[in-house]
């Protein structure tokens, strides 16, 4: 068998989990131990394996979590007032199945943006699309928005994302025009998608 063009067809049909996986086995002198099918279920395993790290990459890329935070990492040991119970129940993801919505209250500093961050990434990991907003940066992209007429397409764009984390709610009053443009953007949302608020 001509092994370099094989994997040249494997570089244009864009397979580079099976490319990997067949230049593996062509360095790996026991590999004739295994059968002709088992060779090639290994590589059809990589190229899936590749395919679904892929995705996670772009979701993750795509929802711009504030924090590297994952469920595995939290930590229920500090005297927060963590349900360890309650927040294992929200990793499952079932509250996003079922489009409710999120509350994470508590003192500055006790871990509530870590809370949401890994809860997003754990969206993401269950193939949920997700997206990270501080909700002061928020209202000035929304002003500009509207300043430049980009208002309607944001609210759009937000009203696709199966998980919403508006992080830092309540840092300052809001003023009517921004009361405004969350009822806009949480009413798009209502009973669709999920929205997580920090």
């Amino acid at each position: 068998m001509l092994q370099h063009p094989t994997l040249d067809k494997l570089v244009q049909l864009r397979l580079p989990g099976m490319f990997k996986a067949l230049r593996e086995q062509m360095e790996n002198p026991d590999i004739g131990s295994l059968s002709f099918e088992e060779r090639f279920a290994l590589i059809l395993d990589r190229e899936e394996i590749w395919r679904a790290n892929s995705r996670l990459a772009a979701r993750l890329g795509r929802a711009k979590l504030r924090l590297q935070a994952s469920m595995e990492d939290v930590d229920y040991r500090q005297p927060r007032g963590l349900d360890k119970a309650k927040i294992l129940s929200l990793a499952s993801c079932t509250w996003l199945r079922n489009h409710d919505n999120c509350l994470i209250t508590g003192p500055t500093g006790c871990g509530k943006s870590y809370l949401a961050c890994a809860l997003g990434h754990q969206g993401c990991r269950e193939n949920f699309s997700v997206l990270y907003l501080r909700v002061p940066k928020l209202f000035q992209d929304l002003a500009l928005a509207k300043a430049d007429g980009r208002y309607g397409k944001i609210l759009i764009n937000f009203s696709r994302y199966d998980l919403l984390i508006l992080d830092d709610w309540g840092t300052a009053v809001l003023t009517d025009e921004q009361r405004k443009d969350l009822f806009e953007i949480l009413e798009d949302r209502y009973d669709r998608r999920s929205t997580l608020v920090t």
